[in-house]
Order: structure tokens, then C-alpha cells, then sequence
């Protein structure tokens, strides 16, 4: 009865461990959706729908379910964080502003999603990742340009939105066609925070301010620098993504067609999808993650790892570097990996060759000066998790009997040595038998 009761332990917790966040798999499995209201369940279908389509675990719970926790004895619960609940005030249970930070600081990902009702919450949430909505909570983005044609008159609300940022591995190598349709509060970029990026940016002629009441000063919000979706991503590699629009993710967006302001072109379905569906695989890591393995160096030919070198000797390094692409992992081309030779500064920087198949190799030669040394690799590219490897060496001078005998440029000195001891030698003769 014991082992049948074991079996069937071992029957429920092993999609568990199978579908669980590791090394080998770094596609976020289980997530953990807050929500304002459960309704936002059959609202936002086609968003919660494609990711369970990529075997992604979702688990509902409103934002003030006095039950949450992200942790479990220690360990987290759940691989990555969705917030669509931007009014909410306080979560419930353990979670809050500091329980989502440490998330975040421990490598998890997160969404959070605003709109105009943001509470405090979201904004300090947004804020502590470089994003700063506008500190007017009554402002949503306005533009009377570049707004999308709808049965509203005068709606310039409803954003046609194709500003999009230049990157295939954060957007996906198919291009978005059609804009996206945006309804929500802008945002500014932190610039005191290198690692947030903008994706969707407004128009020239887009602004925040209330559109309920006449402008008497000039937003503080304008053009360009309008942010409507952001994302961050940590130097632990968490990614963060947030949005001023939770209708950005519905389905009625995702549904609704769409044609720009000034635009002849109507196209049957807006960008929200494609822009979305793509967007969020960067996010949980279905693309743009990187690993290294097999770092190897050794002497020109040889092929074991040596403790030290000696200066001037040739060597060979070489590393294999990999791409995760949701489901196995590919590998990574590119022509700037580059190694260092490091000691206080970088003696040697080489870039690194590639045979196409993940296999990045360099020769190079030990410098001539002695001490201890790093191999060094720093590689940072926009949308890929960053590579920082590094191993220590010591390298030492040649010793006493690894020296040539006699060294063709001492010979002026071999000759000074032997002409001062036959000079003193016939000085000693002279001196001694002079009369």
C-alpha cells in the first residue's frame, strides 16, 4: 500500500519537475497571473491561449487573493510574473512591492501591464525598472495625428501606433505590417538606467495630458520620448516588460482592424497580435538566450588544459556558444565575440572566428610580461542575455635554463667582459715585472 501510494506521488509531481524553469530548459514554464478582475480571463483569451499553445502553465488568481505567495520553503513557486491589475492598491498574502523586486533580482521575469486607473502600486513597480508614467494620473496619450480612424469621432486616444524598435531576436525576423492599436498612459525612460529600452514609441505628434480639459501649459510628456511599451533587461538576464496599455493585450485589439489617420491603407487585422505573441517570447526567453560551454585552451599543439603558460608561448582558445529557440538549442553565429588576454587592462583583444556550427576559436600569443592573467569574454548585444566568462592564469617568465646560452645581441657585452679581464690581466703583468 506504501509503494502505491509512492507511485502515485511520483505520478503528480513529475509534470512538476518536468515542466520546471533549469539550465538546460530556460523557457519559463509556470506563470502566475494576477488579475483585477477574472473576467479578464475570456477578455484577453487569444493572449493567454497562445502561450498555453507553447506549453507555458498559467495559474489565475485576482491581484488581492489573500492566499499569494511566490515563494514555497524557500524556493519560488512559479518561473515568471503577469500583472494585469493596475488598479489594484496592494496584492494580497505575501506579495508586494518588495516580494516582486527580489522575484525580479532572482532572475524571473515579469509583465505588467497599466492603463489609466494605475495605481501607486504599478507606478513604484514601473518606476524601480527605469519606467516613470506620468506623474498626472488623470493623462492618457493623445494624438491628433496619428490616431486610428474609428466609429468615435474625435477619439484621438485610440493610438495608431508602428514605431517600432529595430530588432528581429525582440520582435522576431517577420515584419509587422500593420500598426498596433494603443489605448492607455505614456511613459519616459529613466536616463539614469542603461538597461531599458523603448519598443513602442509614439509619434512626433504625440503628447500625455487630460482629454477632458483644455491645455494651459505644455505637457510634460511629448513626441518622441513617449514611451508606450518598454522592457528591461537585468544584468542577472530577468526581463521585464511594461506596458501603458492593458488593451493592448485584449481581444479586441487583437480582433479589430485598423487604419491610420491620413492613411488610405486599411488593413483587416492590427499588428496587436503578431507584435504581442512575438514580444512575449522574448520576454520568457524563447528567444534571445544564450549559453557557453566547453571553454577550452591549451597550447598550439596540444590538447591538454596547462596550470600556467609561459610569456610568449602560442596558444588556442576556443568556446561553444548556443541560442535557445524555444524548444532546442541552435547555434549562435556572429562576428563580434571577442576574448581578452586581461591583466588590470586588456593585453590582448581578439575577435573570435566562428566555423557557423557554435564553435568560436582564437590563437594568439602570451604577451611578454608575467603575472596573472584572465581569458575574458564580455558579450552584450541588444535582445541577447549576456556571456561574461572568465578563468584566471598565471604566466611566468622563462627560468634560468630555458634561456639560449649565448644570445647574439649580448655579444657586445660578452666582448666588454672578456676585454676588461684580459686588459687587467696585462696590467697585472706589466705593473708586477716593470723595472
Amino acid at each position: 500500500m506504501a509503494n502505491l501510494s509512492i507511485y502515485i506521488l511520483t505520478l503528480l509531481i513529475s509534470p512538476i519537475l518536468i515542466a520546471a524553469f533549469s539550465p538546460e530548459n530556460p523557457t519559463d514554464r509556470r506563470i502566475l497571473v494576477l488579475l483585477d478582475d477574472l473576467s479578464l480571463r475570456s477578455s484577453h483569451s487569444l493572449f493567454f491561449n497562445s502561450l498555453q499553445s507553447r506549453a507555458f502553465l498559467l495559474d489565475f488568481k485576482l491581484a488581492d487573493d489573500p492566499s499569494l505567495s511566490l515563494q514555497r520553503y524557500g524556493q519560488y513557486s512559479y518561473d515568471a510574473l503577469i500583472l494585469f491589475s493596475p488598479s489594484a492598491e496592494r496584492f494580497g498574502g505575501s506579495v508586494d512591492l518588495a516580494a516582486i523586486l527580489d522575484f525580479a533580482d532572482s532572475g524571473h521575469d515579469v509583465i505588467v501591464a497599466a492603463d489609466e486607473n494605475a495605481s501607486d502600486l504599478i507606478r513604484n513597480i514601473a518606476a524601480e525598472c527605469g519606467v516613470d508614467f506620468d506623474e498626472d494620473s488623470s493623462s492618457v496619450v493623445i494624438d491628433h495625428i496619428s490616431y486610428a480612424v474609428s466609429e468615435t469621432e474625435g477619439d484621438h486616444t485610440l493610438i495608431a501606433s508602428d514605431d517600432f524598435i529595430k530588432s528581429d531576436v525582440i520582435l522576431g525576423s517577420t515584419e509587422i505590417e500593420a500598426p498596433v492599436l494603443f489605448k492607455g498612459i505614456g511613459h519616459s525612460l529613466n536616463p539614469a538606467n542603461s538597461l531599458v529600452l523603448k519598443v513602442l514609441s509614439g509619434s512626433s505628434s504625440s503628447y500625455s495630458a487630460n482629454p477632458k480639459l483644455k491645455l494651459f501649459n505644455p505637457p510634460t510628456l511629448t513626441g518622441s520620448s513617449i514611451s508606450l511599451v518598454s522592457i528591461v533587461q537585468a544584468r542577472n538576464n530577468a526581463r521585464i516588460l511594461v506596458s501603458g496599455s492593458l488593451d493592448l493585450f485584449s481581444d479586441k485589439f487583437f480582433k479589430s482592424s485598423v487604419q491610420k489617420a491620413g492613411s488610405s491603407t486599411r488593413y483587416g487585422k492590427s499588428g496587436n497580435e503578431q507584435f504581442v505573441t512575438e514580444l512575449s517570447k522574448w520576454v520568457f526567453h524563447e528567444r534571445g538566450h544564450l549559453k557557453a560551454v566547453n571553454v577550452r585552451h591549451n597550447k598550439v599543439g596540444q590538447s591538454e588544459e596547462p596550470a600556467m603558460y609561459r610569456i610568449n608561448d602560442e596558444l588556442e582558445y576556443s568556446v561553444e556558444i548556443y541560442e535557445w529557440s524555444g524548444t532546442t538549442w541552435e547555434p549562435y553565429v556572429a562576428s563580434d565575440v571577442q576574448l581578452q588576454f586581461y591583466m588590470m587592462s586588456p593585453y590582448v583583444l581578439k575577435t573570435m572566428s566562428t566555423d557557423g556550427k557554435g564553435l568560436y576559436h582564437v590563437s594568439m600569443k602570451v604577451p611578454d610580461v608575467y603575472g596573472v592573467f584572465q581569458f575574458k569574454i564580455e558579450y552584450q548585444r541588444l535582445g541577447y542575455t549576456s556571456l561574461s566568462l572568465s578563468k584566471q592564469i598565471p604566466v611566468r617568465p622563462f627560468r634560468h635554463n630555458e634561456y639560449e646560452r649565448f644570445i647574439t645581441t649580448a655579444f657586445p657585452y660578452y666582448g666588454a667582459s672578456f676585454s676588461t679581464m684580459a686588459g687587467f690581466f696585462i696590467f697585472s703583468i706589466v705593473y708586477l715585472y716593470h723595472k
